[in-house]
């Protein structure tokens, strides 16, 4: 069996990964903060599908908890094949609205936590001449969003340059850029999603699906379904200026009145 590292991995887009990765008979690693959701999602998925789950408790957005998970990255008697950084968070508000407290430890968990657990888990791989890395970003990489746009964004461009440089070495890396995902995200967030449409929701599970098989199929860039691929080529074409203004209102500003 291979071991597949999922972190963000008790809800949404994580657990989706966990999911599936364990019906596909791969061993995992759990990581989130959440002790208690961590030891039940192991247990249910070893039940489920016979397949080992380890939970490791890490908060990301502190040192010793991004310290640990390179550790267990990198430990070669229990190797890492699948790398998924799934965990993330979104701030409600403007700039200046939001706290510099919360800026900073958005940037530590969507870049620093991304750049040392890719280089870890990378590293590991390269000497055994194989493995994969999924970071997850989002289509608000690709319009003016603020810091959570400008991080995501640094996730694709980094995912794509460590790609290049490792290309032929075994090791793949994929950026995924999903769209409106329902998932807890934004209810932590405190954000309302009463007036996004319907048809721009994703299902999780569909999502992973088709970012499994990007991956396998060796593209550095995953935009899952064709709803948001045609956007993100309209996207291309319009205005940064108008891309701004309907960002910020389709984004940090949506919800109840």
């Amino acid at each position: 069996m291979t071991t597949a590292l999922i972190t963000g991995a008790t809800a949404g887009i994580g657990a989706a990964f966990a999911r599936r990765l364990a019906a596909d008979g791969r061993d995992l690693v759990l990581v989130a903060r959440d002790v208690k959701r961590l030891r039940e999602q192991a247990t249910e998925l070893h039940d489920r599908h016979g397949i080992e789950a380890e939970v490791l408790a890490a908060d990301l957005s502190l040192e010793e908890g991004i310290a640990a998970v390179e550790a267990r990255l990198s430990d070669p008697k229990r190797p890492v094949d699948l790398l998924v950084n799934n965990a993330g968070f979104g701030n409600k508000g403007r700039f200046l609205e939001v706290s510099m407290a919360d800026e900073l430890t958005m940037l530590k968990v969507h870049c620093e936590a991304v750049l040392r657990l890719t280089a870890a888990a990378a590293g590991a791989m390269r000497e055994r001449g194989r493995g994969g890395v999924v970071n997850v970003a989002s289509v608000a990489a690709f319009v003016p969003r603020g810091t959570y746009g400008a991080s995501k964004s640094w996730v694709v461009q980094f995912t794509q340059g460590a790609a290049r440089d490792l290309a032929g070495s075994g090791v793949r890396l994929m950026a995924l850029c999903p769209g409106f995902v329902r998932t807890e995200f934004h209810e932590r967030a405190g954000m309302g999603t009463d007036n996004i449409p319907g048809w721009m929701w994703l299902d999780a599970d569909k999502l992973v699906a088709e970012a499994l098989n990007d991956l396998a199929r060796g593209k550095t860039l995953s935009v899952p379904d064709p709803r948001y691929k045609a956007l993100m080529g309209v996207v291309k074409l319009a205005p940064r200026s108008l891309l701004g203004g309907v960002s910020s209102k389709a984004g940090r500003k949506y919800g109840p009145k």
